[in-house]
């Protein structure tokens, strides 16, 4: 295992974390607040689709912008960005689905075929897909592009698998969550660290909407009523004490260290 942070030609290091199982926690309860804080400002704050929308992809750029001037990992900045992306990544399906019209089926296909559309020309041009390898602009390019269009796939194919196909929040969590651990079974035997981290990626943010509507939504419609504000105010809680260890735990160099 290299322990040696990873530099690129410019001399950035690595722009993404380690990813440890505090990676995968506050990933998870990032997707989950995309879902409910979406709904929250939608429906519970009054601003509506159009008003949510335009305000999350202001402050998304704003946070993008932040973490490509940025030359290292900074535990606050990218997991802020993170959670931007979340949330605009729901709103995009959201608007798909319930300003336009688009059925679940044709959104979670286009989605699939775009993310798989990033990874050939990222593979083409880089010939590498690992997240430690992110240390160049191009890359990180290339990495954010990616993450943004797993988020709003990861909204589609929950929403058709809970919604659409009619199996309900819990069937969706529990689905989505033994995917990920069949996923992370066959890493552990071997398989290929690059392509599993990349599915359980994807898989995660399906896992995540489910979770969150499974305790948002009314118990009259398959949830447990906790009601959005709460969940996202819990969730981020969690969220912010993580990062806030991991900020102020690094060794001042912010770097990320390569574990594949």
């Amino acid at each position: 295992m290299n322990t040696m942070p990873v530099t690129g030609s410019a001399g950035w290091l690595s722009k993404v974390p380690e990813i440890t199982l505090s990676f995968w926690i506050v990933k998870i309860m990032s997707t989950t607040v995309g879902e409910t804080g979406a709904d929250f400002l939608a429906v519970n704050v009054g601003w509506g689709q159009g008003v949510t929308s335009s305000v999350m992809a202001t402050l998304l750029v704003i946070a993008l912008v932040t973490q490509l001037r940025a030359r290292r990992y900074t535990p606050w900045i990218y997991w802020l960005t993170v959670v931007l992306v979340s949330v605009v990544g729901t709103q995009i399906t959201d608007l798909l689905t319930d300003g336009l019209g688009v059925s679940l089926y044709v959104s979670t296909s286009v989605f699939a075929v775009a993310l798989a559309g990033i990874f050939f020309v990222w593979y083409r041009v880089e010939r590498t897909l690992s997240i430690h390898d992110i240390v160049t602009r191009k890359r990180e390019l290339f990495y954010w592009a990616a993450i943004l269009c797993t988020f709003a796939l990861g909204t589609a194919a929950g929403d058709l698998a809970t919604e659409a196909l009619g199996r309900g929040f819990v069937w969706g969590a529990v689905a989505f969550g033994a995917l990920i651990g069949v996923t992370y079974a066959i890493w552990r035997m071997g398989g290929n660290a690059v392509l599993t981290f990349w599915i359980a990626y994807i898989l995660s943010r399906p896992f995540g909407a489910a979770l969150g509507d499974l305790l948002t939504q009314a118990r009259t419609y398959g949830g447990l009523g906790m009601g959005a504000m709460w969940t996202s105010a819990l969730f981020l809680s969690v969220i912010v004490v993580l990062v806030a260890l991991a900020q102020f735990g690094s060794d001042g160099s912010g770097s990320a260290q390569a574990t594949e």
